[in-house]
C-alpha cells in the first residue's frame, strides 16, 4: 500500500473545517470520503475500509469516542487507523480518554496541513507495519498447522513399514538364529527400528508439546517399579554399544501421581542420550534417593556418564529444541536434539525440575531429575497382587490393509499357538467375523472402505462384550484414542507393536 493509493475517511460537522482537511489530504495525494455524523462515519468506515480515519471528537449525533469504540469492536473495522481532532475537547483528561479508547493519534484544532499530512503518513507507516506483521503472523500459523499435519501423516506412513518390520524380525528371533552371523543380524534390525520407532514418536511428542496438546494420564504409581523396567529394557541396548550400566535404586516404593508411560519415556531418554555420547568402554549409572526441596518432599534421579562432556556455555542451552551438545560439522553423535526438550517439558508437567551438570569435554555429564512423591502409599495400591498371566490358544481376527504388516503378525501369532483369520478391509472382517466369531479382533483404524472405528462399533452392536477389540493405528493422538474408546475398542496400541508387548496382552486379556 503506498501512499498514494491510501484512502482517508474525514468526519467532522463543522462543513468549512472539513473543507479545508479534505483540501490538503486531496493535495497530498490521498483519496479523501467525508461523513458528518458518527452513524454515517461508522456506515462508511464498514463499507469502504479506508486507511486511516480523521474523526473528529464532536460530533452531533454520537461522540467521536462512541464510534471509534464502535469501529474496535467490529472485526471488519478494528484494525482501521483512528485520528481523533478537537477544537473543543482539549484537555489531557480528554486526550488521554481518546488514546485508551482506541485512538492512534490526537491533534488539536486548529492544526496545520503540514502536521495533518504528517500524522497521517506516520498512521499509515504504523498500519503498514501491523498489516505485515498479520500477514506474517498467519503464514507461520499456516506454516505451523502444515508442518503438524505432515509430521502427523509421516508417522503414519512410517509406521507401518516399521511394524511389518519389528514383528518380522520377532519371528526371527523366536525361531532361533542358524548361526551366530544371523543372530547379529536380527538384532540390528531389532535395535535400528525400535530406535526409528522412538525418533518417530519423539517428533510428534516434541510438535504436540509445543502447541500444549499433551496430557498427562495420572495414576498412582511406583518411580522405583518403573525405573527398574527402564533398566531392564535398556541393559540389552548398553551391552551392544559395550558400556558398562550401574544403578542404585532405594529398596521403598517411591509412590508419585503421575502418567508412569511419560516418566518411562523421561528416563529411557536421559538413558539413551548417556548411550550417544559415551564411547564403548564407557560407563553409565542411575542412582535414586529422597530429597527435599522448596519444602516438598521428593526424589532425585541422576543419570552419570563418563562420555564426552560439555562446554559451560552449552549446559544453559542442552534442554533448548534441536540443541546438540555434539556440534561438529560430522555430527557423529546422531540424533534431533528433541529429546532433552521432551525431558523437561515432561519433567515440569510433573511439577519436577530437571538440570544439567558436566566438569568439561572428556569429563561426563550427569542430568538430575527431581519429582515429588507422595508421604505413603495409597490404599488400593498397597493391596494389589500380580496378575497372573495365562497363555492358552485364541481365536483371533486381524485386520489390516498393509500387505507386509498382515502377513508378518499374522506369522508371528500363528507361531505362538492362535487361530487367525485375516482380511484386508472392514466388510470381509465383518463377514469372517460372522463366520466364525472371534475372541480378539486387532484392527487397523485406517482400513479402506469400512474404516476401524465404523468397524468396532458394528462388532461391539453384534457381539457386546463376547470379544475384545485391540486397535491398531499409526496415529498416536488423544483424538484417536478418545475416537477409539467412543467405537468400543479396549485398548488402543500404536504401530510398530514390539513381540513382546503383544504377547503380555494376549496373555492378560
Amino acid at each position: 500500500m503506498s501512499d498514494f493509493s491510501a484512502t482517508i475517511l474525514n468526519v467532522n460537522d463543522d462543513d468549512a473545517t472539513r473543507y479545508l482537511s479534505t483540501r490538503t489530504l486531496k493535495m497530498a495525494g490521498y483519496q479523501v470520503l467525508e461523513a458528518a455524523t458518527g452513524e454515517e462515519a461508522l456506515r462508511l468506515a464498514e463499507r469502504e475500509r479506508p486507511d486511516v480515519v480523521v474523526l473528529d471528537v464532536k460530533l452531533p449525533d454520537i461522540s467521536g469516542f462512541e464510534v471509534c469504540k464502535r469501529l474496535r469492536s467490529r472485526p471488519e473495522t478494528a484494525s482501521l487507523a483512528v485520528m481523533h481532532t478537537s477544537a473543543t475537547f482539549v484537555t489531557p483528561e480528554k486526550k488521554v480518554r481518546g488514546l485508551e479508547g482506541g485512538a492512534d493519534a490526537y491533534l488539536t484544532e486548529p492544526f496545520e496541513g503540514e502536521e495533518l499530512i504528517a500524522t497521517v503518513r506516520s498512521l499509515l507507516r504504523m498500519r503498514r507495519a501491523e498489516q505485515e506483521l498479520r500477514k506474517r503472523t498467519e503464514f507461520l500459523q499456516e506454516a505451523d498447522r502444515r508442518k503438524d499435519l505432515f509430521l502427523a501423516m509421516l508417522a503414519h506412513e512410517l509406521r507401518n513399514p516399521l511394524a511389518a518390520i519389528t514383528t518380522a524380525a520377532g519371528i526371527l528371533e523366536r525361531r532361533g538364529p542358524t548361526d551366530p552371523k544371523e543372530g547379529r543380524m536380527v538384532s540390528i534390525i531389532q535395535r535400528q527400528t525400535n530406535h526409528l520407532a522412538r525418533l518417530v514418536d519423539d517428533l510428534l511428542d516434541v510438535s504436540r508439546m509445543t502447541r500444549g496438546k499433551v496430557e498427562l494420564r495420572r495414576t498412582r504409581v511406583d518411580l522405583r517399579g518403573v525405573l527398574e523396567q527402564v533398566l531392564t529394557t535398556f541393559r540389552p541396548r548398553a551391552e551392544a554399544r559395550k558400556l558398562t550400566l550401574d544403578w542404585n535404586l532405594p529398596h521403598l516404593a517411591l509412590w508419585m501421581d503421575a502418567d508412569p508411560t511419560r516418566l518411562e519415556q523421561v528416563f529411557t531418554n536421559l538413558l539413551d542420550n548417556a548411550t550417544k555420547y559415551t564411547d564403548a568402554g564407557g560407563s553409565i549409572f542411575m542412582g535414586c534417593e529422597l530429597r527435599m526441596k522448596d519444602g516438598r518432599l521428593g526424589t532425585a534421579v541422576w543419570v552419570k556418564d563418563t562420555g564426552i562432556g560439555m562446554r559451560a556455555e552449552v549446559l544453559p542451552t542442552v534442554f533448548d529444541l534441536f540443541s546438540q551438545a555434539d556440534e561438529s560439522l560430522e555430527r557423529t553423535r546422531g540424533g534431533l536434539g528433541i529429546g532433552l526438550t521432551l525431558v523437561r517439558s515432561l519433567v515440569e508437567m510433573h511439577e519436577g525440575h530437571v538440570e544439567a551438570h558436566s566438569e568439561g569435554p572428556g569429563k561426563g555429564s550427569q542430568f538430575v531429575v527431581w519429582l515429588p512423591v507422595l508421604s505413603e502409599a495409597p490404599a488400593e495400591q498397597r493391596a494389589v497382587t500380580p496378575l497372573r498371566l495365562v497363555k492358552r490358544r485364541r481365536q483371533i481376527l486381524l485386520l489390516e490393509d498393509n500387505t507386509d504388516a498382515r502377513q508378518s503378525l499374522q506369522d508371528l501369532l500363528e507361531t505362538w499357538g492362535h487361530r487367525v483369520e485375516v482380511a484386508a478391509d472392514g466388510l470381509r472382517g465383518l463377514e469372517l467375523a460372522v463366520q466364525r466369531p472371534p475372541e480378539l479382533a486387532l484392527v487397523d483404524l485406517g482400513l479402506p472402505g469400512l474404516d476401524g472405528f465404523q468397524v468396532a462399533e458394528k462388532l461391539r452392536a453384534t457381539m457386546g462384550r463376547a470379544i475384545r477389540l485391540v486397535a491398531l493405528t499409526g496415529y498416536n493422538n488423544q483424538e484417536h484414542q478418545t475416537r477409539a474408546r467412543q467405537a468400543g475398542f479396549d485398548v488402543h496400541l500404536v504401530k510398530p507393536v514390539s513381540p513382546d508387548a503383544l504377547d503380555r496382552l494376549l496373555s492378560e486379556l
